[in-house]
């Protein structure tokens, strides 16, 4: 999972300077240096399923000893993105002079709580069509860019960040499970998906 990033990022080196990882894992740290990347040893009390991310970004930032403009931020566990995706968000990022993007992707499902054995729409009268629905969108963990200055904040989406539409089939990939990471493996033999290749 994480070499998918990793060359990911490698092959869109005409926008990022640099590649780190940020880790307390052995293993990880391991292939990291593999390919070719300089890790930051993350500390304990940043570590763990309970830290936020930012936490992570900004640790980074702070042992760095150089000056850093933006920050992109690609997810191990979000690992499929399609080739292009970095240039096109970085220009409307760019271009738009924001301080942060991240991706979305629509969401076309009925959705609704249960309380009390009750089932109860939140985005659809029942009998509506899916097709009619209002569009909701869900942040896809695809892709995140953002002003390191924000991040110094604890800030990685600023209530201004633009909102990045993907609606690839990649974007529903989210490995946190082995069932997770079997449909990645699926998605990755039938739909050509190559980005492992060096070039």
């Amino acid at each position: 999972m994480l070499a998918h990033s990793i060359l990911y990022a490698q092959k869109n080196s005409f926008l990022i300077d640099e590649i780190y990882v940020s880790t307390d894992n052995e293993a990880i740290k391991k292939i990291a240096l593999q390919y070719g990347v300089q890790v930051i040893d993350r500390p304990e009390n940043l570590s763990g399923d309970l830290e936020p991310t930012v936490s992570a970004l900004k640790h980074v930032l702070e042992t760095l000893d150089l000056e850093v403009e933006n920050v992109v931020l690609l997810q191990a566990t979000s690992p499929l993105r399609e080739e292009k995706l970095l240039a096109e968000a970085f220009a409307i990022y760019h271009k738009g002079n924001y301080d942060s993007l991240f991706t979305v992707s629509r969401n076309h499902q009925k959705l609704g709580k249960i309380a009390h054995n009750q089932f109860t729409p939140l985005n659809y009268e029942v009998g509506q069509r899916s097709q009619d629905l209002e569009p909701l969108y869900f942040e896809n963990g695809l892709l995140y860019i953002t002003k390191a200055s924000l991040i110094l904040e604890d800030i990685i989406i600023s209530e201004t960040a633009y909102p990045y539409e993907v609606n690839s089939i990649f974007a529903n990939v989210d490995i946190d499970t082995q069932e997770d990471l079997d449909y990645a493996n699926y998605l990755i033999s039938k739909c050509s998906y190559s980005p492992l290749e060096r070039g």
